[in-house]
């Protein structure tokens, strides 16, 4: 099992912190309304306490999966509970469980986690891009499980860079955000930091 530092960790919270900001930047803009960042989380979890760390397992989610490609391999996931999809899509002016209403939520997904991959590949100087988004509603448990089985590579761990997405106003809602780096390049991330 792969095990990080606390240095390690706290340099790759800090890379999740810059392109949270720039996510919550794009959202803002998409959507026209303040949208805070919560300070991100980085956890290496074993993949079942993963997992659990997402939310309880029995809640039913959208959840917006967005491979990662180019130098940095992995997914992105935008979580929303039905109430934070709800919200959102109101401020969009769709109804939340429509059609239009997974379309607008995937948009979301794409639009985040594209600024998102772009400012870290920035800091870091890769290219990282995002392949297209995918919207399914489920429970918590069995969307992350199967997303984090297809993501683990030769890995047990998943790496979750987990931040809070808030928007402001009077429809308060909050976006989950956790990137899931595979084990290679999370090892090449640390690299780049000379902290491997």
């Amino acid at each position: 099992m792969s095990t990080y530092s606390e240095l390690q960790l706290d340099a790759l919270g800090e890379l999740a912190n810059i392109g949270s900001g720039t996510a919550a930047t794009a959202l803002s803009s998409m959507i026209g309304l303040p949208v805070d960042v919560s300070v991100p989380n980085a956890l290496a979890l074993p993949l079942a306490d993963a997992v659990e760390a997402a939310g309880p397992p029995e809640q039913y989610v959208t959840a917006v999966a967005l491979p990662v490609v180019g130098d940095l391999e992995g997914i992105v996931l935008m979580i929303f509970s039905p109430e934070n999809a709800r919200r959102l899509c109101e401020v969009l002016g769709v109804e939340a469980d429509t059609e239009m209403g997974r379309s607008a939520l995937s948009e979301i997904g794409n639009i985040v986690g594209a600024s998102y991959l772009g400012a870290l590949g920035a800091t870091i100087g890769q290219t990282i891009e995002p392949g297209p988004p995918e919207a399914a509603t489920d429970m918590l448990g069995a969307l992350v499980s199967t997303i984090l089985a297809a993501s683990a590579d030769t890995s047990d761990v998943a790496l979750l860079l987990d931040s809070a997405l808030r928007v402001e106003g009077g429809n308060d809602a909050t976006i989950s955000f956790i990137l899931v780096p595979s084990t290679q390049s999370v090892r090449g991330l640390l690299d780049l930091l000379g902290l491997q």
